[in-house]
């Protein structure tokens, strides 16, 4: 027979049946703490009766806890480096014999700015183009993608449209998705009757001049050629920024060369030269700090130059990427450490979030502040 209530004195409900009699002990689940430093950050977001003032709400962040605490952070670790980057120079670490003045050697700090093409497809190319602008990183590292819709863009737009939109119906219209983008297809012929004169002007210096051409050069050229203002490209061919693509052939630039060697064969980009003169920024730096947003090619590729220098100095990851499946895309920098790619006593922060929403703001709190206070100390000068 099952256990039934019944009531007691004082209308309290009693259980009987197994253990109805039996009278048990709780167990004292609060501990005593320890105290935890005076200086200790109490957690405190931001106060809209303060009315709407979004630098301090950006600055509440570092005491808002989760990836807005991180968010605070990586702030702090890109000011660290710009800071040192401003420091001058004590000393001189060897020196880089194709371009000696754009030498890492000749500055306190050299900055290693890596990201995806998607990056390039979005608005957040408006950011990275302005850091080119400005000459305020000094290395860019990028996959095909992040070389090939930088030029595009400026050939031909590409539209804001939907995650969920269907793709045979996209394909059937010439629209190429890029997450919730739009490439109409027929900006990539564009592109093709753009640079195939480039190419063959490419092969002919060549075979005639013996140019000796590698991905960076060949970035560098196409920098040159685009001539417009709004590319990332032609920023850092005017402010001869070296820009590193080890993956140059995995898009549409794979696609025109493999195109135009197919009537023109011959045109040779080497890509031992570059890891070379890639590795050699981070070697003859006195500093180095890297901003990496996203994974793959571009991130392994900084990490792995920084290692050859014993590891980096400031570190930033942006992604969304997770660890558990053991990839370099997933790895916290905890694991970059391990191999030699960020030192020993760095303060490296990852922050797990997606780049469109957090590298803007990063830059607003960081590269475009210095800037600003810059300029306005000039003026009152």
């Amino acid at each position: 027979m099952g256990p039934s209530n019944k009531t007691v004195k004082e209308g309290i409900p009693a259980w009987t049946g197994d253990m109805a009699d039996h009278i048990h002990k709780y167990t004292e689940i609060y501990r005593v703490s320890v105290p935890l430093p005076e200086d200790a950050p109490r957690v405190q977001g931001y106060d809209f009766n303060q009315g709407v003032d979004h630098r301090a709400l950006l600055q509440s962040y570092l005491n808002t806890g989760f990836q807005a605490t991180n968010f605070g952070l990586a702030v702090q670790q890109i000011n660290s480096m710009i800071e040192r980057r401003h420091q001058p120079l004590t000393a001189e670490n060897g020196s880089v014999e194709d371009d000696p003045s754009n030498c890492p050697c000749l500055r306190s700090c050299t900055i290693f700015l890596g990201y995806t093409s998607n990056l390039i497809s979005s608005g957040v190319r408006e950011t990275i183009r302005y850091l080119a602008e400005h000459k305020m990183v000094d290395v860019l590292v990028t996959t095909a993608g992040g070389i090939e819709e930088d030029l595009i863009k400026c050939l031909g737009p590409v539209y804001v449209g939907d995650f969920s939109l269907p793709g045979k119906d996209l394909f059937n219209k010439g629209i190429d998705r890029i997450g919730n983008l739009l490439m109409p297809d027929e900006n990539y012929d564009t592109f093709y009757n753009w640079i195939k004169p480039i190419l063959n002007q490419m092969l002919l210096e060549q075979n005639t001049q013996g140019a000796h051409w590698t991905p960076s050069k060949m970035i560098h050229r196409l920098g040159k050629e685009i001539n417009n203002p709004e590319s990332v490209c032609y920023w850092a061919y005017k402010n001869n920024i070296p820009v590193f693509s080890p993956a140059l052939t995995d898009g549409a630039l794979g696609d025109v060369l493999f195109f135009f060697s197919a009537d023109n064969p011959g045109l040779i980009v080497d890509i031992t030269q570059d890891i070379t003169r890639m590795n050699t920024q981070a070697v003859a730096a006195n500093s180095t700090g890297m901003i990496i947003l996203g994974g793959g090619v571009a991130k392994h590729h900084i990490c792995n130059a920084n290692a050859m220098r014993l590891g980096a100095d400031f570190a930033v990851y942006v992604n969304t990427a997770y660890e558990a499946d053991g990839s370099d895309s997933g790895a916290r920098p905890d694991e970059a450490v391990t191999w030699g790619k960020i030192k020993l006593d760095a303060q490296p922060v990852k922050v797990f979030a997606e780049a469109t929403l957090v590298f803007p703001l990063l830059v607003a709190e960081t590269f475009a502040l210095h800037a600003e206070k810059k300029i306005t100390n000039e003026t009152q000068e």
